[in-house]
């Protein structure tokens, strides 16, 4: 059995940083502690918090040995910024023959490149988290050809007044 008997002042520093904590899993981590040196059970706290009891003593034993920052989760380094500009480059750049990623092809070359394998669904998760769709990659009008671009302003002026552009067979 863990035991955890905490100073005041400490308690009082996890409560403030269990209030402002906008992360769910460490808001949860911070409560485990808090239950725990409340003298809750293990299996209560689990049960309360709906996670493995497994899971309360391994954050237990993780903020006895590191203290609260043993608590934050994990972040992967650099890995949003890389599949962001996978995704913003496309497939071709990375030796792909397709004009778009899906989500299971993203999955497939982050295993391929880095050795981490993951699913589609959690791939898909992890683009929305970090505001990308691999089916429409933020498009920069730095690569386009200038002389198209005005065309296509000029053309859909055209439109816009009602008259057909030049050349048009309709």
């Amino acid at each position: 059995m863990i035991r955890i008997h905490l100073p005041q002042a400490e308690v009082k520093r996890l409560e403030q940083a269990f209030r402002s904590a906008g992360d769910r899993k460490l808001r949860d981590r911070l409560q485990i502690v808090l239950l725990a040196n409340g003298g809750r059970e293990r299996q209560d706290i689990a049960a309360d918090l709906c996670v493995n009891r497994r899971s309360v003593q391994r954050w237990l034993n993780a903020y006895l040995d590191r203290g609260p920052g043993g608590l934050l989760p994990a972040k992967a380094k650099g890995a949003a910024d890389e599949i962001r500009r996978w995704v913003i480059d496309g497939p071709a750049k990375q030796g792909l023959d397709r004009a778009n990623w899906t989500y299971e092809e993203l999955a497939g070359h982050l295993g391929k490149a880095h050795g981490i394998k993951t699913s589609r669904s959690a791939m898909h998760r992890f683009c929305r988290k970090i505001d990308i769709r691999p089916y429409r990659p933020t498009y920069r009008y730095l690569r386009g050809d200038k002389d198209r671009q005005a065309q296509a302003r000029e053309d859909l002026d055209g439109l816009k007044r009602g008259r057909r552009p030049a050349g048009s067979s309709c």
